[in-house]
């Protein structure tokens, strides 16, 4: 082991350094609190055996702040002291210290200490090496050794948080191998679970980039989450591993549409995900596999799943209205108006998911607009984002608070903070298939 020593007396480092080196370990000195702090902080060690009384930081005040710093990587620390008070031992155990030597210190104690916490920490090793092999199986289903249905979605969802953050596109797939209870029945089960490890061992070769996840998704049905994948590119991946199955050429004695074993695809694509959510996309995504089906199995069909919500946007300035419907394409489909008036008219009329609405602009009062709308029976569900020059947001904000709006956006908008405003409000039940 490597041993990192904390003594301030010349003597005493130097004589436990020889116990540490005829015990068959290798010593690492610190001459004081502060040093041990620096090499905890650059060096790996496996055990640390602290003196108590040091000038400036003491042995306690060092292992309180050593704890503070490994969080919950457990290194051993032994402390040596002169004093034998319980009061001491007390403290140096709530200190966070293992065991207590008293000097002075016979080299056969110091190597017996040493043995006993080489085995603990041997356990502790192996309990973590356990811990961490239980946690993969765990999140692995045990045919296939792919991710299991919850791990999936765990996992899909932090992928799905990356991809709004990084306004990134985004593909799931679903995969389902045609005719599959035929096959069990004609073949048995045992042949059925080695046709699923098969095929799952295609999409493994298929699917490569780091980022990309696979699941088994029930008994004979996958799922793929692609992110930083566009339509195009997930109808490739699909394509692959349809193609790759077919190449299998498993022969399929009991399928009613092919002789051999296939699978139907189904997959959901987006640019972004603004005004929608994961579990909409899955659903997109099974109604794609259902077509595919209809189709004659042994196919692949990919939608579109960009996010259709309603914007109407209210500005008199051209160029604003040209910048706000560059910055949201894509994002959702988008009205605009240039007057309270076409505003209230197309707010009653289409029932838009949001209104961004400037404030101040020559032909359009936005704050009694505002008002207007928020009190009309038909438009006071429809959320509001008032939009204005000024020196400060808190200042925009209180302004739309006292008109009846969501919240504010300062002029000239930045492209990121309007998309995640409107990314609250934008209802995912708004949301259709082009």
């Amino acid at each position: 082991m490597k041993i990192l020593l904390v003594e301030d007396s010349a003597t005493l480092r130097h004589a436990m350094s020889h116990f540490v080196r005829t015990a068959g370990h290798e010593p690492v000195i610190a001459k004081s609190g502060e040093e041990a702090l620096q090499i905890i902080e650059q060096t790996a060690v496996d055990l640390i055996i602290m003196d108590v009384e040091m000038p400036g930081l003491d042995g306690f005040e060092t292992t309180r702040l050593i704890r503070e710093w490994l969080g919950d990587h457990w290194i051993p620390i032994i402390f040596v002291t002169g004093m034998s008070e319980d009061e001491s031992l007390e403290e140096g155990i709530d200190a966070g210290g293992d065991d207590y030597l008293v000097k002075p210190v016979s080299q056969m104690i110091i190597s017996a200490k040493i043995r006993a916490m080489e085995r603990i920490t041997d356990m502790r090793n192996q309990l973590a090496t356990l811990n961490r092999e239980l946690k993969v199986l765990s999140q692995r289903d045990g045919l296939t050794h792919l991710y299991n249905r919850r791990t999936f979605e765990e996992l899909a969802e932090k992928q799905w948080k990356i991809a709004t953050r990084n306004k990134a596109p985004l593909a799931v797939l679903l995969l389902d191998i045609d005719h599959f209870k035929q096959y069990n029945d004609y073949y048995g089960h045992q042949q059925g679970d080695r046709c699923i490890q098969t095929i799952s061992s295609v999409l493994a070769k298929c699917v490569t980039r780091p980022d990309d996840l696979i699941g088994r998704y029930g008994g004979e049905e996958f799922i793929i989450l692609l992110p930083n994948t566009p339509e195009h590119g997930a109808h490739y991946i699909a394509e692959q591993i349809r193609k790759s199955v077919e190449r299998l050429q498993i022969k399929h004695r009991a399928s009613p549409s092919n002789t051999y074993v296939t699978v139907s695809i189904g997959g959901a694509a987006l640019n972004y995900t603004t005004g929608t959510t994961w579990a909409h996309q899955v659903g997109l995504a099974d109604k794609a596999l259902y077509t595919a089906k209809a189709s004659g199995r042994n196919t692949s069909t990919i939608q579109s799943a960009d996010p259709h919500g309603l914007i109407l946007v209210v500005d008199d300035d051209d160029a604003s209205l040209s910048l706000i419907s560059d910055i949201l394409k894509g994002h959702c489909s988008i009205i605009t108006a240039k007057s309270s008036e076409e505003c209230m008219e197309l707010a009653q009329e289409l029932q838009p998911d949001l209104i961004l609405m400037d404030a101040y602009l020559p032909g359009v009062n936005g704050y009694e607009t505002c008002k207007s709308l928020t009190s009309n029976l038909e438009t006071e569900e429809i959320p509001i984002i008032l939009t204005c020059q000024a020196d400060s947001l808190s200042e925009v904000e209180e302004f739309a608070a006292k008109a009846g709006a969501k919240t504010a956006l300062l002029k000239p908008l930045d492209k990121h903070k309007l998309i995640d405003k409107i990314g609250r409000f934008i209802s995912p039940n708004s949301l259709s298939l082009p």
